[in-house]
This record gives C-alpha cells, sequence and structure tokens, in this order.
C-alpha cells in the first residue's frame, strides 16, 4: 500500500470538460474535490495531530498554487480539497497535456506525431489498489466530456451525441459512477 500512497491525489467528486479541435488547441477545465492519499490516510490512522495536517495542507496549497492552472484551492476536510484547475494551449506545439503534472498523472492528452493521433487517457489504477482505495473509504464520482470535431478512432465512451448547436461538433461522456469504473481512453485522429 506505500507505494500508492506516496504522494498522491485522487479525484473524489468532479466534473472535468475538454474542448479539442482540427486545429490540435485544446482547453481543459476540472471542478471538483481531491484526496491526498497520504493525508488522508494519515489522519484516518491518527497519525496526522491537526497541527501537522495544517502544515502539510499549506505545503500542497502553495504546490498547487504555483501552477497558474490553479483558479480555486480550497481545503475542505480529512485530506480532501476543491480544486478549480483550467488550461487551455496548442496539443500539436506541447505534444502533451497533463492534469495535475507528469508525476501525478489523473487525466492527459496527448499528440503521437508519428501516428497522427492524439491519445486521451485517465489515471491507470489496477484493480487491486482500486480495491485498497475502495477498503480505505474512497470513492471516485464524477463526468468527463469531450467536445470535439476530430474524428475518433476509438473509445470507451458511457455516450456520444452530436452537439445540438454545432452539428460538426461531439460530445463524448464518461460517466464515472464509482472507483471501479473503467478508466477512460479515446484516439482521436488529427491528420
Amino acid at each position: 500500500m506505500g507505494a500508492l500512497l506516496a504522494s498522491c491525489y485522487l479525484p473524489a467528486r468532479f466534473d472535468a470538460e475538454i474542448e479539442l479541435d482540427k486545429a490540435g488547441y485544446y482547453s481543459v477545465k476540472f471542478d471538483g474535490y481531491l484526496a491526498d492519499l497520504t493525508l488522508y490516510q494519515g489522519l484516518k490512522d491518527g497519525k496526522i495531530s491537526p497541527a501537522e495536517e495544517k502544515e502539510k495542507i499549506a505545503v500542497i496549497e502553495r504546490d498547487f498554487k504555483r501552477d497558474t492552472a490553479t483558479k480555486e484551492f480550497q481545503y475542505y476536510k480529512q485530506g480532501h480539497f476543491k480544486l478549480k484547475w483550467e488550461i487551455a494551449g496548442d496539443l500539436l506545439k506541447n505534444k502533451t497535456m497533463t492534469f495535475i503534472r507528469r508525476n501525478e498523472l489523473i487525466l492527459q492528452l496527448k499528440y503521437v506525431e508519428n501516428s497522427g493521433y492524439i491519445v486521451l487517457e485517465g489515471k491507470s489504477i489496477s484493480a487491486d489498489n482500486r480495491q485498497r482505495l475502495w477498503d480505505m473509504g474512497l470513492n471516485m464520482q464524477g463526468q468527463i466530456r469531450v467536445k470535439t470535431d476530430l474524428p475518433v478512432k476509438s473509445d470507451n465512451a458511457t455516450s456520444k451525441k452530436k452537439d445540438p448547436k454545432d452539428p460538426r461538433f461531439m460530445w463524448l461522456v464518461w460517466d464515472v459512477k464509482d472507483i471501479k469504473s473503467p478508466r477512460p481512453r479515446a484516439v482521436f485522429i488529427i491528420e
């Protein structure tokens, strides 16, 4: 369980929206609650005092606020905090967009130049670790929506529909009902 808890964040309740167009431009918005697994477990086990909790939250908050994509950070309780995070850019130029960051991957867009694909992937959590998190009292619920005018090669979205305002675009939606829901994945054709 130590490797699982090594400075890891879990999206507990969230709403994420991604726009991705044929030119490779993207915008990502995340609004929800994340749990710091180490802090959560330490508090649950009574190994972290209120003073230590306050110190650890200050460090986490400073870390998030260094990122200009962080629009709001507010500690809730029991290792959980509210986060509003927004970013936009050119995926063909940047090659990768990672929420939160490369060493704390929750959601990633990646341009695979030699294949002409853009890949969307959610955090990979093994079945054993999903069960451990569940047994710890943690869960994940939310929705990920992707609006795109790119052709979709493959996906495991819960639902798909044309955008009623602009039929050139389609919405792919992943309803994450719990921590045991499949990891979101889609492959878009850019070239």
